[in-house]
């Protein structure tokens, strides 16, 4: 049916014709790519929450599923002198590349008001892409995968829980690697759920 027969619809410029048609061949073929979230200031349950939602109400990405939650020591401080992190992991597939989705990663955790004052510092929110399709790349933008991803347990524990069968593009499966390190310090809180995105 035309549009032009229901004098209630107006017609849409060729331009954004163009556009919508390019967004549909690219989201035919997604890529796929891992993001690790942290929260230890504020509600750090309600945080992760909404940065879920911020990932998904981006344009070109769609969540696909989201991790259990895990309760976790701050890395690299004094025992005590932090609150503990809450962790999860979302696997996304996305067309955007990689770089735009590390801008909009950075995004979502100033929207909630992240500030980088010092390395290991409390944070309200930590946005991490651990890893994009399989691509390996040692730009110092954008280290793929995530540098550090393979040795650390709170990444490792809620990815394995959503992807039994992931691998971390040129260190291995991650059950393996989560066998080499163990979980010591990451718990599971069982008492609390993220939802995926409706």
């Amino acid at each position: 049916m035309s549009s032009s027969s229901d004098p209630t619809v107006q017609p849409v410029p060729a331009s954004v014709v163009e556009r919508v048609d390019a967004a549909d061949v690219t989201l035919s073929n997604p890529k796929r790519a891992v993001i690790s979230i942290g929260s230890n200031l504020g509600n750090r349950l309600e945080i992760l929450q909404g940065a879920i939602d911020a990932l998904e109400d981006t344009p070109g990405l769609r969540v696909k599923a989201v991790s259990p939650v895990y309760e976790t020591e701050p890395w690299g401080v004094e025992p005590g002198t932090q609150p503990s992190y809450f962790n999860a992991v979302v696997l996304v597939k996305t067309t955007l590349p990689p770089d735009s989705l590390l801008e909009r990663g950075h995004a979502i955790e100033e929207a909630f008001e992240r500030v980088r004052e010092r390395r290991w510092g409390a944070r309200t929110l930590d946005v991490d892409i651990v890893t994009y399709q399989d691509v390996v790349s040692d730009d110092p933008g954008l280290t793929l995968p995530h540098p550090r991803a393979h040795e650390r347990a709170f990444v490792l524990v809620p990815w394995y829980d959503v992807d039994p069968e992931a691998e971390v593009p040129g260190r291995g499966p991650v059950v393996e690697l989560l066998a080499g390190i163990g979980s010591a310090g990451v718990e599971p809180r069982t008492d609390l759920e993220l939802r995926l995105p409706e």
